[in-house]
């Protein structure tokens, strides 16, 4: 009792072959037109790309050339400073150091019985909270406002490779509207 089993298979014709000419015939307008305006996007887009790599890369060489003559004045003022120091010695004088341009402070003490201009002041100074700390540019303004809040506060005058240790680590700079860590 075997069970036979029965495929029927339908053997379809190959379609025609079209000609190039034909197809584009058949393409209807609204196609076309929506293919050239994609390959017109693509070459603006492409253009756009390329044009702000090259003003990318421009900019880059500009910040460095920045970065390496900031860095070669540097070099040029701390060699002038040494000049100066040995001028000084050998003539009996004394060198007297430029002023400071800039101080770190950090707040030691919380709000308990602290007067409300002292509050003020340490709120203008962004120390809010206790071990803050902040780098403010030192004019007799700041001189004065420090003077007031001395008792809360303690401040000092960084070298360059301590601002560099700081920022590095802790340091957070003013982005848009968010605190950022340096890069």
């Amino acid at each position: 009792r075997g069970r036979e089993c029965i495929v029927c298979v339908r053997v379809l014709p190959y379609p025609k072959q079209t000609t190039m000419s034909q197809a584009a015939a058949t393409i209807p307008a609204s196609f076309a037109k929506k293919a050239e305006l994609v390959t017109r996007l693509k070459a603006r887009k492409q253009k756009a790309i390329t044009s702000e790599r090259t003003k990318r890369a421009v900019r880059r060489a500009q910040a460095f050339k920045k970065a390496e003559q900031h860095v070669k004045e540097y070099r040029d003022t701390e060699k002038q400073k040494v000049i100066a120091r040995r001028a000084a010695k050998k003539d009996g004088y004394l060198y007297r150091e430029e002023e400071p341009k800039v101080v770190f402070a950090i707040r030691i003490k919380g709000i308990v019985g602290v007067p409300p201009k002292q509050r003020k002041i340490m709120q203008l100074l962004r120390l809010r909270q206790i071990n803050n700390g902040v780098f403010l540019k030192l004019n007799k303004a700041t001189q004065n406002m420090l003077r007031l809040v001395e008792p809360y506060i303690t401040y000092g005058y960084p070298s360059r490779k301590v601002i560099r240790e700081i920022v590095y680590k802790r340091g957070f700079g003013k982005g848009q509207q968010a605190a950022c860590p340096p890069d």
